[in-house]
């Protein structure tokens, strides 16, 4: 099963790494559902099911997002000015997801990721086709934003780019560029909230064997071998696409993810 689990895995970073970098969301969306469906059966206790899917879908953006904002960045996609400042509050976010992620029990985490990606869902729905001309908030509005953005994100094991993304394209920010922004974001989210669930699991009993903390090395090294290669087509396809097709690509994306973890 061990084996059969790293060669879904093999495929699954080939596609997450794609979204990842043709959305900016850094592929959790999928990576959380998979591995909660597909960590049980080599062993992995129901209680521990989510944490370890939540940490092991962190760690594997961070090797898909560097990929991703290394393009974006040769693209000018990504305005440095405003992403510097939300990096160290995102940063904090995430780590303090992981933290509280650590006193909730496996089922709560699930109705988290389900109720979230639903809402998100929703949003893009009724916004798909309203062009937006409000103004980009303050920096403190903005840095607060980015807070509760590292907390949910880490809570849901993503990049935070299916949060981040239409709030920055809700007060008028491009499409492209906040892709850019939320890429530069997850980096960062997906490094702090992963060391969270590693110090976190530390002291986890029956966790499987080849883990670190609350990550599981074997669907990590599987999902981060091909993840890595695929980005890059992503980026290049996020620049060709218009911004409509963008928006309603990514709704889309978030409406199959919403069913999914409902009808589980």
């Amino acid at each position: 099963m061990l084996t059969l689990l790293f060669t879904v895995c093999l495929l699954l970073g080939a596609l997450v790494g794609f979204l990842a970098g043709l959305l900016g969301i850094g592929g959790g969306l999928v990576i959380v559902p998979a591995l909660a469906y597909l960590l049980p059966h080599v062993g992995v206790e129901h209680e521990l099911v989510m944490p370890m899917a939540l940490g092991t879908s962190l760690a594997t953006i961070v090797v898909t997002s560097i990929s991703a904002v290394r393009v974006h960045h040769k693209n000018r996609n990504i305005p440095w000015q405003l992403t510097r400042d939300i990096l160290a509050v995102v940063a904090l976010g995430a780590l303090v997801g992981a933290f509280i992620a650590d006193e909730l029990s496996s089922t709560a985490l699930a109705y988290i990721f389900a109720i979230a990606v639903s809402l998100l869902a929703i949003y893009m729905l009724v916004s798909i086709k309203r062009v937006s001309s409000r103004e980009m908030p303050s920096v403190a509005k903005l840095q607060g934003i980015s807070l509760f953005t590292g907390v949910l994100a880490s809570l849901m094991g993503i990049a935070g780019g299916a949060i981040l993304i239409p709030i920055l394209n809700f007060f008028g920010m491009q499409m492209r560029q906040s892709i850019g922004v939320a890429t530069a974001a997850g980096l960062v989210i997906a490094l702090f909230g992963s060391l969270g669930y590693f110090i976190t699991g530390l002291d986890q009993e029956n966790l499987p064997a080849w883990s670190l903390g609350y990550i599981y090395l074997p669907a990590l090294l599987g999902i981060s071998l091909t993840s890595t290669l695929f980005a890059r087509y992503g980026v290049k396809l996020s620049s060709k696409l218009p911004v409509k097709t963008l928006k309603k690509c990514f709704a889309l994306f978030l409406i199959v993810v919403a069913i999914k973890m409902a009808t589980n």
